[in-house]
């Protein structure tokens, strides 16, 4: 049985993965070689087949998840409003990707230089335990205070869109 928690270099447990592509491919499957470390990881894809291999520039975002379904149109920016500006799990973090992709949570390992970093999302109940995001597929990416307002900015944005 797969393990539920992503596991960082090294490891011989399986991973839930869903691999988001910048080019808006998606592929899901599991993987037991996943690291940042190192510019490729092997997927063995839900729907069967060989493993893949997989190269982080390609991608947007990694995410490691407690279920291969998941539900796409969950929101978790309300829970990330409430959430409290630092907790165990970092200070707040917002990323808005290139493609107009939200995603908010915390981080420990967020810096502007770093070709990456992980993420685990506010909401408890998302079927995200945590993101490995890559910085160069995003189009802004803000933390503490400045996340917050980027986060109530979008929505805010989208409110006006959809009334109009």
């Amino acid at each position: 049985m797969a393990n539920e928690n992503a596991q960082g270099p090294n490891t011989q447990e399986l991973t839930r993965i869903v691999a988001r592509f910048r080019t808006g491919d998606v592929l899901k499957g599991i993987s037991q070689d996943f690291t940042n470390l190192k510019p490729t990881f092997h997927l063995l894809p839900e729907s069967g087949g060989p493993a893949r291999v997989v190269k982080l520039k390609d991608l947007k975002a990694v995410f490691f998840v407690k279920s291969l379904i998941g539900n796409p149109k969950r929101p978790d920016i309300a829970g990330f409003l409430l959430a409290p500006m630092e907790t165990a799990a970092g200070k707040k973090i917002c990323v808005l990707f290139n493609d107009g992709e939200l995603l908010c949570g915390h981080t420990l390992s967020w810096t502007p230089e770093r070709e990456g970093f992980f993420m685990v999302p506010s909401d408890a109940g998302s079927n995200n335990l945590r993101i490995y995001v890559l910085s160069a597929a995003a189009q802004k990416i803000k933390a503490g205070p400045a996340a917050e307002a980027l986060a109530k900015e979008i929505l805010e944005d989208r409110r006006r869109r959809s009334a109009a």
